[in-house]
């Protein structure tokens, strides 16, 4: 009687794991992708997001990133699926992923509290304020003119994007600590605004004219102006109250932490 062992020679099935496709969504920049370079991905005025996972609703309870006030700008990286640098978006576009990711992680409506009341609108119907390509100095330099009202000073200017944003924080908090009542928020984001003055696009001479030469009066013109041509979303509402009392127009919508999740 033989001793061999019978031998299984048959392939041994291999069982592949699912793969799980998370759907993604399109979403159309306020700005065109006009204020970024042809090399940016940006430049296409598009960018691609996939949908809100229990992942990404750790990130909402990280205190740490709640602490820093980072966790919104930590949740929309992990959510855009395009590869793109996020410090090179401007304010207005990422308002606008800000609103997708809401809608993509929780639907359209947004219930919240004010004056006392609660308070429902549809984050559908919020409306992108779109660039307007005549009013660039060039597409897709991110460069705008402007001649200040009352002193005639023509001067250039940019919309500042996230990594401008940071550098104006960190500059701001650097003045507080050399001197606790320092109050340079504004004059410290017109520095990082503009681009020239009267065609000198020196920082020094920028500096020398934000704090010595420009009037309240034409400063509060060049922010009405860049309010107004920016790209944006319209993060407004109407409130009527259920009193019957006047009515207040142009209500900002309340945006924070809560605004993904009511109970984080």
């Amino acid at each position: 009687m033989s001793d061999e062992k019978t031998v299984d020679t048959q392939p041994m099935e291999v069982v592949e794991k699912k793969k799980f496709d998370f759907p993604t969504e399109i979403v159309e920049l306020p700005s065109k992708g006009l204020l970024y370079p042809k090399s940016n991905p940006l430049s296409s005025g598009k960018i691609e997001m996939k949908y809100m996972t229990a992942k990404e609703e750790d990130i909402l309870t990280n205190q740490n990133y709640i602490r820093q006030g980072v966790v919104l700008d930590k949740l929309m990286q992990a959510l855009i699926v395009s590869k793109i640098n996020y410090d090179d978006l401007v304010v207005g576009d990422k308002n606008a992923i800000m609103v997708a990711s809401r809608i993509l992680g929780y639907g359209k409506d947004y219930t919240f509290n004010y004056n006392g009341e609660e308070v429902t609108i549809d984050l559908a119907e919020i409306a992108p304020k779109w660039i307007k390509e005549e009013d660039l100095v060039e597409p897709h330099t991110n460069e705008f003119g402007y001649t200040l009202p009352h002193t005639n000073t023509p001067v250039t200017f940019k919309i500042l994007n996230n990594k401008d944003e940071k550098m104006i924080e960190g500059e701001v908090k650097g003045l507080k600590k050399i001197n606790k009542q320092s109050s340079a928020e504004l004059s410290t984001r017109l520095k990082h605004m503009l681009l020239s003055v009267n065609g000198d696009d020196s920082k020094k001479t920028i500096r020398e004219f934000v704090d010595k030469y420009f009037l309240a009066r034409d400063s509060r013109a060049l922010r009405e102006h860049i309010k107004e041509i920016q790209p944006d979303m319209d993060l407004s509402f109407d409130y009527y109250p259920e009193d019957g009392g006047d009515a207040q127009l142009d209500v900002k919508v309340p945006i924070g932490v809560t605004f993904f999740w009511p109970d984080a």
